[in-house]
């Protein structure tokens, strides 16, 4: 090896494998055990020959297909010539998922490799993904690992002060990052241009830099002829005075040469944007199945750890195979949208796995406690248990399918309060046995509260038929126009009239949705046309909201893109009616449409509730278009925040598209008042937005071809499988605030919309647990529980929090079904997981996101 002084070229053996992209997993699993094999192969033949790989999963493969490779390989690992990197299951996509699961990737992939090889990665290793989110340093360095490379962005997509550098996370963290240059493999004739290529990026201070080589993509592997050119190059040398010397060398080599040289490192702090922008809207429902997935396996396990801890009910489940599902899909050329049409059925296919195997054990664990939850005989009324996963007392919509109910329901909760019942149009349609209600309770956090439906008093009844229209001749079906449960958004409601405080509705000329709170204004003309803050004195909508298509005729992957800005086209406004009018919330239905494609908005407003929800359902049948819907807010010196994993980022109010979860923010001045006011829109599944000057755009639906990419032409005559096409359902929740993102509590509204209340009805019997109750709370709304979960080591309860507002606080965490409380200190957006022993006399510790002590 060469000392620190000596300008060095590192040449990393390596093989670019995608398990799956132009082909499907069985494929990938192939070219990982032949690539395997040829590496061993090589290392046969060739004793100072190095190697490394990432993703975990391959490695899996390997070990179940051919154990004697996989015993071969373990050897190499612990001979150090073979470098486990990356350290997690995939190299995922890094906008997307949730920061949770950026978690299990480093905790199912680094125990996966301590358990099977008896190693950790310690350096993070995902050229190929399409961009890096701002908060991965921290998360990279409390998984075990102390570097980072990466290849894109690219230099000509993002400008940074050198080849290596300290990034940095908002909460501080800092972890050594190396951006590859060129290339991450090589091909035949190409090897000594590449090589040529990396050499000349080293230039002083700097002494070491890496030259990935290897054939990659559908694997392969440095060759015969690489590691023979390289021993020539090391022979010979290569040309000019100031030549590096050549070596054979793995990436944890390089960053100790790097750190053993002393340089003082530029900080790039922030996101590493972007490539690929069409990425963030390719797909769409491979990107709602991943929500789903990750948001109900967060649920399930919150309540089977509270179900063990609160009843002592332990419910069997294989988290491990659903977060391994989970994981593997979220993989850079999956979740982004850019494989091949058959590769999703295998994900639709995975996730649904995945998010099944959540449902039973929620399931199981919430009947589990409701089951004992003590519940008195009382004639002529249903039981419901209501539980809440968060971590504060949630009020919130429950919509559930019950049986036959006494006349004229109302809820009666716990303690006396009786709230209206809505109904709304039953899935059974055949059926007058079935019946679905909502309404609207308070849960205390991570808790549950013993609700009951009861008769009422008698008052008006109100149909479908009777309710408002201002589009004469419009579409009157009331029936759910979707092959998919999930849509039944789309369906007309019969709903009860009693007393509440809604305001009047004038049908002549305009609807108007108005709870004291807020009020939502449509007209026949403009569809959505105004949304007014009552508490704050605001119009928020400059000017109608407006829907549009945009042709695009970008590759999948929307190479060169900025901003969508084609051809544009504003859908009409074919229909505006009043569908729910009830108690609980009113709604409007407004229907747009261009040609065979249409979009049906039901924009609910809900009795006491300051946040609007809107139902979407999309039918979409235009090819190479973008479906976008446009909120133009009246506000000066707009603002952009968009939700990140475990964090936030600004981004400039330019038009050009950018990733975000859960929640986008848009604040800004008020004309009126000169405070600072603003819109949170939450979601349930889309990942890509703009904000142009004052107006918020939410990216639908977007139909490229399936894995076309550039300079590939479409032939006129080919049949081409299209994303995009047919029906979509989608929820956004509009919530206007005082203040900005931070004072809104933008964050806790994303989790409320995203892991809602759930209901189960209940019948009479004997209990343990009361009426009401709650596990655990924290002291103050900053601070987040992202999970919940029994320790993997199977002896204890895991809570990991984060801090959400950029706020530093001193917490209390109390844990009030074991008698325990976690005093806490909490830096701006800093993660903390604690284990919480079983044994109560054991002291609660902190430990990294492995569930390992920090060493």
């Amino acid at each position: 090896m060469t000392t620190a002084d000596e300008p060095t070229l590192h040449m990393i053996g390596h093989a670019h494998i995608d398990p799956v992209w132009l082909w499907q997993w069985p494929e990938g699993c192939q070219e990982a055990l032949a690539t395997f094999r040829s590496a061993l192969d090589r290392m046969r033949e060739d004793d100072e020959f190095t190697f490394m790989a990432s993703t975990a999963a391959l490695y899996d493969w390997v070990r179940l297909v051919d154990p004697e490779m996989f015993a071969e390989l373990r050897e190499r690992v612990a001979e150090g010539r073979w470098e486990v990197v990356g350290g997690w299951w995939v190299e995922p996509d890094c906008n997307i998922p949730t920061g949770e699961s950026f978690v299990r990737q480093a905790l199912v992939g680094q125990r996966w490799f301590h358990q099977h090889l008896g190693v950790t990665a310690t350096i993070g290793f995902n050229p190929d993904s399409f961009g890096h989110n701002a908060m991965l340093p921290q998360i990279l360095s409390r998984s075990g690992l102390e570097a980072y490379s990466f290849m894109r962005p690219s230099d000509h997509e993002l400008g940074l002060p050198g080849r290596t550098f300290w990034w940095e996370s908002d909460d501080g963290s800092r972890i050594l990052s190396f951006r590859i240059p060129f290339e991450y493999l090589t091909w035949g004739r190409e090897f000594d241009a590449h090589v040529k290529r990396c050499a000349a990026e080293l230039r002083p201070p700097h002494r070491h830099m890496m030259c990935y080589y290897g054939v990659g993509n559908h694997g392969g592997g440095p060759t015969r002829a690489n590691i023979a050119r390289i021993g020539d190059l090391q022979s010979d040398g290569l040309e000019g005075p100031d030549a590096p010397t050549v070596v054979m060398s793995t990436p944890s080599q390089f960053f100790a040469a790097v750190r053993d040289q002393g340089l003082d490192l530029p900080v790039v702090h922030g996101e590493l944007q972007s490539h690929a922008r069409g990425c963030y809207a390719a797909h769409t429902r491979v990107k709602a199945w991943n929500r789903r997935a990750e948001h109900r396996l967060l649920d399930a396990e919150r309540l089977v750890a509270v179900a063990a801890r609160t009843v002592d009910v332990h419910v069997e489940a294989d988290f491990q195979r659903a977060w391994r599902n989970v994981l593997f899909n979220q993989f850079h050329d999956i979740l982004p949208g850019t494989s091949i049409a058959s590769a999703y059925v295998d994900t639709r296919d995975e996730l649904g796995e995945a998010t099944a195997i959540a449902n039973r054990a929620a399931s199981h664990a919430l009947q589990a406690m409701s089951h004992r939850v003590a519940i008195e005989l009382i004639d002529d009324t249903m039981p419901i248990v209501v539980f809440n996963p968060h971590s504060w007392d949630v009020t919130a919509p429950v919509e559930m399918e019950v049986g036959r109910l006494p006349e004229h329901p109302v809820v009666q909760m716990d303690d006396g309060q009786v709230l209206p019942v809505q109904l709304v149009q039953s899935e059974a349609t055949v059926s007058g046995g079935r019946q679905r209600i909502v309404f609207r309770p308070t849960v205390p956090p991570v808790g549950h509260v013993l609700a009951r439906i009861v008769a009422g008093t008698p008052s008006a009844i109100s149909t479908a038929d009777s309710a408002a229209d201002l589009a004469p001749g419009s579409s009157a079906e009331t029936g759910n126009e979707s092959d998919e449960v999930d849509d039944a958004v789309a369906g007309a409601t019969l709903s009860l009239g009693a007393d509440h405080d809604w305001a009047g509705t004038d049908v002549s000329d305009e609807l108007i949705l108005d709870n004291g709170r807020v009020r939502a204004r449509f007209t026949a003309r403009d569809g959505f046309a105004g949304l007014y803050d009552a508490a704050h004195d605001l119009e928020l909508l400059a000017s109608p909201a407006r829907v549009e298509m945009i042709a695009d005729t970008t590759d999948t992957w929307s190479h060169g893109l900025h901003r969508f800005d084609g051809d544009t086209s504003v859908l009409d406004v074919r229909g505006v009616r009043l569908v729910e009018d009830g108690p609980v919330r009113r709604c409007v239905r407004v229907e747009y449409g261009h040609g065979n494609s249409r979009l049906d908005l039901d924009v609910r407003v809900y009795a006491g509730s300051s946040v609007v929800e809107v139902a979407g359902l999309v039918d979409w049948h235009d090819p190479h278009h973008v479906l976008k819907l446009r909120l133009p807010l009246d506000l000066r010196m707009p603002r952009a925040n968009f939700e990140i994993p475990f964090g936030r980022i600004e981004r400039a109010t330019d038009g050009t598209e950018v990733p975000g979860q859960r929640w986008v923010d848009m604040s800004g001045v008020d004309r009126g008042t000169n405070l600072v006011r603003g819109l949170t829109v939450s979601n349930d599944g889309k990942h890509s937005f703009d904000a142009d000057a004052e107006v918020l755009g939410i990216t639908l639906v977007r139909s490229p071809i399936h894995a076309h990419h550039d300079p590939k032409v479409p032939g006129a005559d080919t049949r081409y499988h299209h994303q995009g096409m047919g029906r979509h359902a989608f929820r956004l929740w509009l919530s206007p605030h005082a203040g900005t993102w931070a004072d809104a509590g933008a964050a806790r509204l994303a989790m409320e919309t995203n892991q809602p209340l759930t209901g189960v009805v209940e019948s009479v019997h004997d209990g343990t647990l009361p009426a009401r109750g709650s596990f655990l709370s924290i002291d103050h709304d900053n601070v987040l529980v992202s999970a919940l979960k029994p320790a993997e080591d199977g002896h204890g309860l895991v809570i990991r929090c984060y801090e959400a507002s950029g706020r530093a606080v001193s917490t209390t965490i109390r844990l009030h079904g074991l008698q325990r409380r976690i005093a806490a200190d909490f830096g701006p957006h800093e993660i903390t997981t604690f284990l919480v022993p079983d044994d109560p006399d054991q002291p609660v510790a902190e430990v990294n996101l492995l569930e390992w002590p920090d060493s």
